[in-house]
């Protein structure tokens, strides 16, 4: 353990999600609790004062630490206002020359943004919220987002999901400095899991393939999501396509974005999402009625694309 506290340096900025900064200050907070004086957690801006958050709620912050300060861990958030905060070139050119002379540098939701404008995310592995991953990838090409991890560590870089994540991640660095019994003491404070289980694609809205240009392509999506137990099999679709099995299997990737099995898969999931969510039927009868033949079938397709079991996603979504 250090002689002295590690300084986390929390940034904030108008409009910052204030759940992604005040949610890894209560877990730094209840681990000094725990370990006297394991951090110092400070809170700056910009500008020193006030800072309204995208909720309305606002914030106190102190001034951005000078070079003379050490910094052990330098948390970015995210929040609605990020967008604006990126094109602060003082704030951007002091996460830049700030990275560097910290230890490890953490990111919460959409705080990737400020970091990747920095520079700090290229070559990296990162993740953020689900709703977000697809304009970082378009507005950073020179890093992988990986949009379903609660958190991702790359290095020196921890990234994490959207809002709550940063919870977890904050937990995951205090299991790094303080092991796993700290860690999971502190959780427990916040009725959290210490390692959530599954990651957020569970927790996403279905964001749909794009609709094929060819109109028979199109209509085969459509038989497929109007009845995801029929027989969609691909020599099937492509008849009802009129088109070889091969040319269909091309054409259908070209213009939808992935192979007709893997699309006919996410439809079935998505179906059976909603099958748990609202109804009480057993996992053999959704299976059977989502076009997943088994119950086993239904629970390898959960596990691969939600990591998670079928029984534990409806306790966790099922509407009462």
């Amino acid at each position: 353990m250090p002689t002295a506290a590690r300084h986390i340096a929390i940034v904030a900025f108008p409009g910052v999600q204030s759940l992604d900064v005040v949610g890894p200050y209560e877990v730094f907070a209840g681990a000094t609790q725990m370990v006297p004086d394991a951090y110092r957690v400070t809170l700056c801006a910009p500008v020193a004062g006030p800072i309204v958050s995208e909720s309305g709620l606002t914030l106190t912050a102190g001034a951005l630490p000078g070079d003379h300060e050490e910094i052990d861990t330098l948390v970015l958030p995210g929040g609605n206002g990020v967008h604006a905060a990126r094109h602060d070139t003082a704030l951007i050119e002091w996460i830049r020359s700030t990275a560097p002379r910290c230890r490890r540098v953490a990111t919460v939701c959409t705080g990737t943004f400020l970091a990747a404008e920095a520079g700090l995310l290229d070559g990296r592995t990162v993740t953020t919220h689900w709703a977000r991953a697809e304009r970082l990838q378009h507005d950073f090409p020179a890093l992988t987002v990986d949009p379903d991890p609660i958190y991702v560590r790359d290095g020196s870089l921890w990234t994490s999901a959207g809002v709550t994540a940063g919870i977890d991640l904050a937990l995951a660095l205090v299991e790094a400095d303080h092991g796993t019994a700290v860690a999971q003491t502190v959780a427990r404070w916040l009725v959290m899991f210490l390692h959530r289980p599954g990651g957020q694609t569970q927790f996403a809205a279905p964001v749909w393939a794009p609709r094929a240009e060819r109109s028979t392509v199109r209509a085969v999506q459509l038989l497929v999501e109007a009845a995801p137990g029929g027989d969609h099999r691909l020599p099937v679709m492509a008849t009802a396509a009129a088109m070889s099995v091969r040319h269909f299997s091309r054409v259908f990737t070209d213009e939808v974005g992935e192979t007709p099995g893997r699309y006919v898969e996410r439809v079935r999931l998505e179906a059976a999402r909603r099958e748990l969510e609202t109804t009480t039927d057993t996992l053999e009868v959704i299976a059977a009625r989502c076009g997943f033949g088994t119950a086993e079938t239904l629970r390898r397709s959960f596990q691969r694309r939600l990591g998670v079991a079928p029984d534990s996603y409806r306790r966790r979504f099922r509407v009462a």
